[in-house]
């Protein structure tokens, strides 16, 4: 059943596109009702327009948090017109028939991002007259139009030109949208009020997840899937959806996945550090005196795997790093900046992709991994160790320069998929064993990629991202003289494991936190 519109009231915060959809709603003959800043913007501009005041007879009150609260308004929006015992009703209320509700919302979500949001002003940037009548129109979709994306003005009134109607399918998926559009709202307001009340995120007894689409992606992790990319609200800031796309083609699923894993990563870091990481694990990570260096490290440590990697520095890129990198194939580079020299030498391969993100302290937000028919919620894996929080198990103390490189092996070992063991020499990574079923085979892998690179084991240390459940990964690592163990603890052979290391002269440490990454 379609419907012609007669009758519309429009009250918006967002005045994109609004006098010219006014106008020509005007135009085809529809009478606009209105309310207080909507109401002055379109008569300003020339449009006829009726208060909405005028309708209810009723004044704005209470600094307007009541003005279309009223039977006159959401009798008109929620009248069924092919029910004469409603038909009656409007008759003998004299209600008049609102066959199009165009609204959308105040500005919650931009006053609570503004640096000096107060809660006061967060509150009275909650919209309760907007939601209740997009929900009222939305629901009434038989018989209203409810229209709350100013992108949408064009296909509604082309549908008005051509046939003075509005189609079902339209309505229907108009309707749909403003449910979205409400829901998104209000789980802002309740994820803002939660941050007001706890400073470590806590588990609701219901889940909402507000996000909105910034792009569709061609694809997702495999080319037979469909993909997108959605920004979640609030602040974002120093997290990798915050990021400006400087240049490069569009980013993929894996990309933006990888990415991810490159920035929390880099970010661990204070000095000059490089971060490459290949299908969802660090590659190659390095520091260095400076961003050059820490860049030709962190390659040397697998240049096979950092073909077609992900390139993310704590630092920003000068040209000469942009020179070298441009040297090989890659896919995205991300930094906190970049000289406009080095935008230059990137310029000249327009496939990379350039981001660009404010180095700022991540927000505690949770983490969210879908698994069949629900969805696992923790909070992030954040524990950033240092020298003190770190047990010594062995006989043999380890070196002050062993410690550094201990804890910036730790700090890598925290982004590579379990089971993850980390070889590290004087803050170069020189070879990882990441995602095997058993840890004894991580550890075999981690010295045979430091060995096929011309790493000298010897002296390196080693991270383990969880305990060792035998001795047999002390063993191996002693028999290629690795200087320094770094690992959780908590397995009950852990007195064997200590034993090894004392019987191989090595030092030990535990963290009693364990760093899984699934």
């Amino acid at each position: 059943m379609s419907i012609s519109i007669k009758r519309a009231l429009v009250s918006v915060s967002n005045k994109q596109g609004i006098v010219e959809f006014a106008r020509e709603l005007s135009q085809l003959g529809v009478e606009i009702i209105s309310t207080g800043g909507t109401y002055k913007h379109l008569r300003d501009n020339g449009i006829s327009v009726n208060e909405v005041s005028s309708v209810t007879n009723f004044p704005e009150i209470l600094d307007g948090r009541v003005k279309t609260l009223h039977p006159k308004v959401h009798g008109g929006i929620l009248a069924n017109r092919s029910d004469d015992k409603h038909n009656r009703q409007l008759q003998e209320h004299q209600i008049e028939c609102i066959d199009l509700v165009c609204v959308n919302l105040y500005p919650f979500e931009e006053t609570i991002n503004q640096p000096n949001c107060q809660l006061k002003d967060a509150i009275e940037n909650i919209d309760i007259g907007g939601p209740t009548m997009i929900r009222a129109a939305a629901k009434n979709c038989q018989h209203v139009v409810v229209v709350t994306n100013p992108d949408k003005y064009t296909q509604v009134l082309y549908e008005l030109k051509q046939t003075k109607q509005v189609s079902d399918k339209t309505r229907l998926s108009l309707a749909r949208e403003a449910f979205e559009h409400t829901a998104y709202y209000d789980s802002i307001i309740s994820q803002y009020l939660k941050l007001q009340q706890e400073s470590v995120p806590t588990f609701s007894d219901t889940l909402t997840i507000a996000a909105k689409l910034v792009q569709k992606l061609r694809y997702g992790e495999n080319s037979h899937q469909s993909a997108a990319f959605y920004r979640d609200s609030g602040s974002i800031k120093g997290l990798l959806a915050s990021f400006e796309m400087l240049q490069g083609k569009e980013l993929s699923y894996n990309n933006l996945a990888d990415s991810d894993t490159a920035w929390e990563c880099v970010k661990q870091f204070s000095a000059p550090t490089c971060v490459i990481v290949k299908h969802a694990n660090p590659c190659g990570v390095a520091i260095a005196s400076d961003v050059l260096s820490s860049y030709k490290r962190a390659l040397a440590g697998d240049p096979v795997s950092s073909f077609g990697g992900i390139i993310a520095f704590n630092q920003v890129v000068d040209e000469q790093t942009a020179l070298e990198i441009a040297k090989q194939f890659i896919e995205v580079i991300i930094a906190p900046g970049f000289t406009s020299v080095a935008l230059q030498v990137f310029a000249k391969k327009p496939n990379i992709r350039v981001l660009q993100i404010a180095l700022s302290n991540s927000a505690n937000c949770l983490d969210y991994k879908r698994v069949g028919g629900g969805i696992l919620v923790q909070t992030p894996e954040n524990k950033h160790l240092y020298a003190n929080d770190l047990k010594q198990v062995s006989k043999k103390s380890p070196t002050s320069l062993e410690i550094d490189d201990l804890l910036f092996a730790w700090n890598v070992v925290r982004f590579i998929k379990s089971n993850a063991i980390v070889l590290v020499k004087d803050k170069q990574v020189i070879g990882i064993g990441a995602g095997q079923m058993s840890r004894i085979d991580s550890t075999n892998i981690a010295v045979t990629k430091a060995s096929k690179f011309g790493f000298d084991v010897a002296g390196s240390v080693c991270a383990s991202d969880a305990f060792f459940p035998f001795r047999d990964n002390v063993d191996l690592l002693a028999q290629h003289k690795v200087s320094a163990i770094i690992h959780p603890g908590g397995s009950i052979k852990d007195t064997e494991v200590f034993t090894a290391s004392d019987e191989a002269n090595m030092a030990m440490l535990t963290t009693s936190v364990r760093c899984f990454r699934h």
